[in-house]
This record gives structure tokens, C-alpha cells and sequence, in this order.
């Protein structure tokens, strides 16, 4: 057998349409444990410009990020043999993602792929299933800059998963570009999702479940937002109420005056508040408690095998 030293240290790059970020790790009894963690918001979906593709200014952004990724990976001792680089919604859809990756090739030292929005399901409930205790039946929800995940699934079984247009940069900038921020806003959100959803809102509720798990920036912002308050974790209707008034309530677009949000997560709380509200309303959601790992945790478990059965394999 393998001793855990023995194995090198190793990289889960996502490339998503908010934030970049990057888990090195080392496996440890047969786990990944994550021995870094670096994460910038890029804001890549703020750059699709009407012909579709992404402007020069978030173009050059993203690439200073990764300049910034191959240096931790070389202060991290991490061989370009060891990494994976995965894009998400924004370079689905841009017409210049092409010329992104290219340019970011000679930067990271490996290429990036560019996924599915199914196969980005199926790698956040790894990521979920893998970081997250519970048992029965689980509906997850990521809600992304640019695409929302929902999957169910029962223990590491899978039963339904879907990808669609819609995340938390994508809705700034189309309901709450103007400030101050109004219901109307949030109205205009809840039906774009209701519209988004179509008839994928029946098999979901068809397939029921037993608990909500939520992963993503949006609901990690609400999530230590309670815990800066000093209260629960578990977000209910209520608690995005309450936001919701906190939103109503600022005066400056900083949010500034909201107790427990970080700066960083302020430019997208309002839309991101506005999306979980519709989806508690048109899924009759209860209650969701926020997953332990998302799509970086699953890339990296993938990671993670291919990596000990390539050194199995070679001893």
C-alpha cells in the first residue's frame, strides 16, 4: 500500500462566471486534504458584451488571476502534471472563449476544459456528497454567476440533474443594475426564474426530497452573514425576508450598512437574495442549509483518484 507522502501535492483550478478559485491538495488515508485555498472574484459573465463576446477589460482580468494561480502552484510545489483547469458557464457561451484559453495556456501550463452545465452538476454533487453529511433524499442547488445546478440525488446515487441560464452576475446586470433597488426588481427576478425553470419545476417537485443543501458564493454570503450575527445557519423564507428589507433599507450600492456581509460579496447579494427567494417561493423550499463542498471539492476528488491510481499503476 501507499503511504500518503508518497503522493504528490496537486491543483483544482474552476474557472467560474463570479469567482476563480484554486484547492491545492494532498491525499491523506485515502482523502483529499486541502493544504491551500486562493480564490479571487473575476466577475467573468460582468464581460459579455452584445455580440457575445468578453471584453477586453474582464478578459485581461481573468488572465491576471491565473498569473497569480501559476505562481501559488509553484510556490505550492505543484507539478503542471497534477492539475485541473475547469471552465464553467461564461466560456460555454462567449465566442471568444477560445481565444481565452489559448491565451491562458502558456500562463497555467495546461489547458483548460470547458464543460457541460450537466457534467457541472454531476461534479458538484461529487463535491456535495463527498463533503457533506446527510442522509435521504437531497435537492442541490448551486447558484453560479452565470448558470444554477440543481440536482437530487440519494446518497452518492444521482437521480436528476439540470443546468440553467441563470446566476447571480448574469441577474445584476439585468434587474438591479439602477439603485436604489425595489421590489419591482425582485419581482422582474422571480419571473425571469420562473420563466428559466419551466417545466423542470414540476419533475423536480415530482421527485421531492428531504433536504435542501445549497452551495455556491450566493448562499456561503447569507451563511456567514448568520454567523457573523451570531445566529443559525439553517437560511428559511424568513431570514431572505429580512435581507430583502436589509436591501430595501441602504442607501449607498456598498451595502455598507448590512451587518455581517462582506464587502466582496456585495455586488451580487441583491440578486443573489432575489434568486433564492424565487426559488424557495416556486419550489415551496422550507429550509437549506449550506453544502461543504461544491464543484472545486468534486474536481478535486476526481483529481485525487486519477492521481493515486497513476502512482498505483506505476509501482
Amino acid at each position: 500500500m501507499i503511504s500518503s507522502p508518497s503522493l504528490p501535492r496537486y491543483a483544482a483550478i474552476t474557472l467560474g462566471s463570479n469567482s476563480f478559485n484554486m484547492l491545492v491538495a494532498q491525499t491523506v488515508a485515502g482523502k483529499p486534504k486541502v493544504v491551500a485555498k486562493y480564490k479571487r472574484k473575476v466577475r467573468l459573465a460582468e464581460g459579455i458584451c452584445a455580440d457575445g463576446m468578453l471584453n477586453e477589460t474582464v478578459f485581461a482580468r481573468g488572465l491576471d488571476c491565473l498569473e497569480m494561480f501559476a505562481n501559488m502552484l509553484d510556490k505550492e510545489g505543484v507539478s503542471r502534471d497534477n492539475i485541473a483547469v475547469i471552465a464553467t458557464a461564461t466560456l460555454r457561451s462567449v465566442t471568444n472563449a477560445d481565444d481565452f484559453c489559448a491565451a491562458a495556456l502558456p500562463i497555467l501550463g495546461h489547458p483548460i476544459e470547458i464543460i457541460t452545465g450537466l457534467r457541472e452538476a454531476e461534479l458538484i454533487y461529487q463535491g456535495m456528497a463527498a463533503t457533506t453529511h446527510g442522509e435521504g433524499r437531497r435537492l442541490v442547488i448551486d447558484i453560479g454567476g452565470a448558470s444554477t445546478e440543481f440536482i437530487i440525488g440519494d446518497g452518492t446515487q444521482l437521480l436528476l440533474k439540470s443546468s440553467l441560464p441563470m446566476g447571480c452576475v448574469t441577474f445584476n446586470h439585468q434587474f438591479f443594475s439602477s439603485f436604489p433597488f425595489q421590489q419591482l426588481d425582485f419581482d422582474a427576478a422571480q419571473r425571469q426564474v420562473e420563466l428559466a425553470l419551466g417545466t423542470y419545476r414540476g419533475e423536480l417537485i415530482k421527485y421531492g426530497w428531504h433536504g435542501v443543501v445549497g452551495a455556491s458564493g450566493t448562499v456561503q454570503s447569507v451563511v456567514e452573514l448568520l454567523n457573523a450575527r451570531g445566529l443559525s445557519e439553517t437560511i428559511t423564507p424568513a431570514v431572505l425576508k429580512q435581507l430583502q428589507q436589509e436591501v430595501f433599507a441602504q442607501s449607498d450600492i456598498s451595502m455598507r450598512d448590512i451587518i455581517g456581509l462582506h464587502p466582496e460579496r456585495a455586488p451580487t447579494f441583491a440578486s443573489g437574495i432575489a434568486i433564492l427567494l424565487a426559488l424557495f417561493n416556486l419550489l415551496n423550499i422550507e429550509s437549506l442549509h449550506l453544502s461543504g463542498g461544491a464543484l472545486r471539492e468534486g474536481v478535486l476528488q476526481q483529481l485525487a483518484d486519477r492521481i493515486v491510481s497513476s502512482v498505483t499503476a506505476s509501482v
